[in-house]
C-alpha cells in the first residue's frame, strides 16, 4: 500500500478568522451568505492542532493531504471526512533529530502495525484510502515533539463512518493470524532480487512465514465452518512448503519449495472462508497485483 508523509510543521496559523462582508444585496443572497458564515464558523470551531490528534479522530485536512500542516478540521465520523487517526507512537529511541528520511523510515515500519490494531481488516477499507502519517520536523523536534500520528486518508474524495469495526471473536482470530502471515512475508523480504544472491535471507523469510502459518492454524482450530476447514487443510500443506524452503540446501531446492509456498497464501484462496466468516471478500487491488505478477 502506498505510504506518504505529510510532515507536521510549526509553521502555521496563529489564529483562524472568518470574515464576511454583506453589502446591499437581496434576501436570498443574504440568506446564502449567512449560511456560508455558519458553515465557516463551524469549521473554525472544529479546528484542532495536529499535535493534539487522538486515535479514532475523523478529520478533514485544510488543503492538500500531503505537505506541511498545523491544523485540521475534526468532524464526527458520521459525517463525510477524508481521514481517520488509526494509530500513534513516539520516537523515543533517538536523542537527536535523525533526519527526514530516517523519521519516514520509522513511520513506514511502525504505522502499518499500529493501523492494523485499529482497522484489522484492510480488505474492508474504503476504495482510495491509503496510509498516511504526520511526523515531527526538525523544528518541532527541537520543542520536544516526538509523536508520529498514523492515519488512513483519501487523497481525493471522502468516506463516511469509522474504520474501526465491531468484530466477532472468530473474525478477530482469523484476521490476527492472516495478518501475521503477510506481515512475516513482507517484513522479512530480502533486498536482493534473486535467491542466489541471498539464500540465507530468503530462508529466514521462509522460516518466519512458516512460524506465522503454524500460529494461524492454531488460531483457526476453534473456528467451525466448511470453508474454514478447507482453508485449514490448504494452509497445512502450504506451511510444509515454507518449511522446506526454510531448510533448502541450495537455491534450486529453495525455488522448488517457494513457488507452491508463495501461491499457497494467495489472497484469492481465502475469499470463500472470509465470506463464511462474514468478512470483506474483495481482494485489494494492490494485493491482487502482487500475486498476478
Amino acid at each position: 500500500m502506498a505510504i506518504r508523509t505529510p510532515y507536521r510543521s510549526l509553521r502555521g496559523i496563529s489564529a483562524v478568522v472568518a470574515l464576511l462582508a454583506i453589502g446591499a444585496v437581496g434576501c436570498s443572497d443574504v440568506s446564502d451568505a449567512v449560511d456560508s458564515a455558519k458553515d465557516g464558523a463551524k469549521k473554525v470551531a472544529r479546528q484542532r492542532s495536529v499535535f493534539s490528534l487522538s486515535i479514532g479522530d475523523c478529520y478533514n485536512p485544510n488543503g492538500k493531504v500531503e505537505g506541511d500542516t498545523f491544523a485540521v478540521e475534526i468532524v464526527p465520523c458520521g459525517e463525510a471526512h477524508a481521514g481517520q487517526v488509526v494509530g500513534e507512537f513516539k520516537i523515543d529511541e533517538e536523542k537527536t533529530y535523525p533526519g527526514d528520511d530516517a523519521v519516514s523510515a520509522i513511520a513506514d515500519e511502525r504505522c502499518p502495525v499500529e493501523a492494523g490494531k485499529f482497522a484489522q481488516d484492510t480488505w474492508a477499507l474504503p476504495k482510495g484510502v491509503d496510509l498516511f502519517y504526520y511526523t515531527p520536523t526538525k523544528e518541532s523536534w527541537a520543542t520536544g515533539d516526538r509523536a508520529v500520528t498514523c492515519t488512513y486518508t483519501k487523497e481525493s474524495g471522502k468516506f463516511t463512518g469509522s474504520l474501526k469495526a465491531a468484530l466477532k471473536p472468530e473474525q478477530t482470530a482469523y484476521l490476527k493470524g492472516a495478518n501475521a502471515v503477510y506481515d512475516a512475508l513482507w517484513a522479512n523480504q530480502s533486498e536482493e532480487d534473486y535467491v542466489e544472491d541471498d539464500l540465507d535471507g530468503y530462508k529466514a523469510q521462509a522460516k518466519a512465514v512458516a512460524a506465522a502459518l503454524d500460529a494461524h492454524l492454531e488460531g483457526l482450530k476453534g473456528i467451525e465452518g466448511t470453508e474454514i476447514g478447507k482453508l485449514r487443510e490448504q494452509l497445512k500443506k502450504t506451511a510444509e512448503h515454507w518449511k522446506k524452503a526454510a531448510n533448502a540446501t541450495d537455491a534450486d531446492a529453495f525455488y522448488l519449495a517457494y513457488d507452491p509456498a508463495f501461491t499457497g497464501i494467495a489472497p484469492n484462496k481465502t475469499v470463500a472462508a472470509r465470506k463464511e466468516l462474514g468478512l470483506a471478500t474483495t481482494v485489494p487491488a494492490d494485493d491482487a497485483e502482487v500475486w498476478a505478477s
